[in-house]
């Protein structure tokens, strides 16, 4: 077997066995490290004229895939993190190649070795309390559609979903008794169950009876019965933000997304004294430094712990080093 067929055949394996049937990835996942190896095979073909079937996996050394990460930042705009990630899905691959293919193990150790680009993280952006409720207060729940909307905004900041998993759930995630409950299929084909709000059961709870349908209905349908998009959920929750402004003007100068309904969901939990624990399970987070951002993006927080510290009294005097080593090491 030929190097090209081993490499155009542990592509192919790679994702119809690998990513699909042994680690099962979500369709997401599937998608991003297709276009990954899409863009991928584009640069090593202007590189070397060599369609991306003939590619040998020699070529595909480190070096070729730094030219890559170059190429992607140069030529794409790509910030540090999309970098990063495209670069996951390469050694994601790399890693299923050195097991299969033994030959080239030192050109996949090699490309393995290539580290991430440090990037600087942005701060989180969230919402108060009360740009909240003004943005809850504006659709007019004696229609369908605002009492869709109200609903959809308010189990979205009550559960701190992501589009994906609101616009695809069921009313049958929903079950309303003494303590209601939303259950949601996270990425990775995870599945959580988030507590909800009395206000927020009884909102469901008559949207559900003025919708009609089964437990097989999606809980917030298009006009036309079909799922809502992730462009549809971002645009009908910029109408209300829209109008929001005229009761709330701070919310001019946020960009809200669903996104970021999801972040104030973490810090208002974080304000309240919810673990962080709690809120990385709330959040769907597989490790728990992930939701550690929220900790550093609350002000609050930081203000109450400046406010225990008590000013030294008295003059506070210069340390002096006496030992010769230490008057070394101070001027460094």
């Amino acid at each position: 077997m030929t190097s090209q067929l081993r490499l155009s055949s542990m592509v192919q394996s790679f994702f119809t066995q690998h990513l699909t049937k042994h680690k099962q990835v979500s369709p997401r996942t599937i998608t991003a490290y297709r276009d990954t190896f899409r863009l991928l095979f584009t640069f090593v073909q202007n590189k070397t004229s060599h369609t991306p079937s003939e590619v040998e996996i020699q070529e595909l050394d480190a070096p070729m895939i730094l030219g890559f990460l170059d190429h992607l930042e140069s030529a794409r705009s790509n910030q540090a993190r999309s970098r990063n990630a495209r670069l996951s899905a390469i050694r994601s691959f790399f890693k299923y190649a050195s097991v299969r293919d033994v030959e080239h193990l030192a050109i996949a150790n090699r490309v393995l070795a290539i580290p991430n680009k440090r990037a600087a993280r942005p701060m989180i952006t969230y919402l108060t309390r009360p740009e909240v409720d003004a943005i809850l207060a504006v659709p007019n729940r004696e229609t369908w559609l605002g009492s869709r909307d109200h609903a959809l905004l308010l189990a979205l900041y009550n559960t701190g979903a992501r589009s994906s998993e609101m616009t695809g759930a069921t009313r049958g995630q929903v079950s309303f008794g003494s303590t209601a409950l939303f259950q949601l299929h996270g990425k990775g084909r995870k599945e959580r169950t988030v507590p909800l709000w009395p206000q927020t059961a009884r909102v469901l709870h008559r949207w559900f009876q003025m919708a009609e349908g089964d437990d097989n209905t999606l809980a917030f349908p298009s006009i036309r019965g079909t799922a809502l998009s992730a462009d549809a959920l971002d645009y009908l929750l910029q109408c209300a933000v829209k109008k929001a402004t005229t009761t709330c003007p701070d919310l001019a100068a946020k960009r809200v997304t669903p996104h970021v309904m999801r972040h104030t969901t973490a810090m208002h939990l974080l304000q309240s004294g919810v673990d962080i624990a709690v809120i990385a399970l709330w959040l769907g987070h597989e490790s728990i430094e992930t939701t550690h951002g929220y900790v550093e993006a609350d002000l609050e927080a930081k203000q109450r712990a400046l406010d225990k510290l008590t000013p030294a009294s008295g003059k506070v005097s210069r340390f002096k080093a006496g030992d010769s080593l230490l008057q070394f090491l101070a001027k460094l």
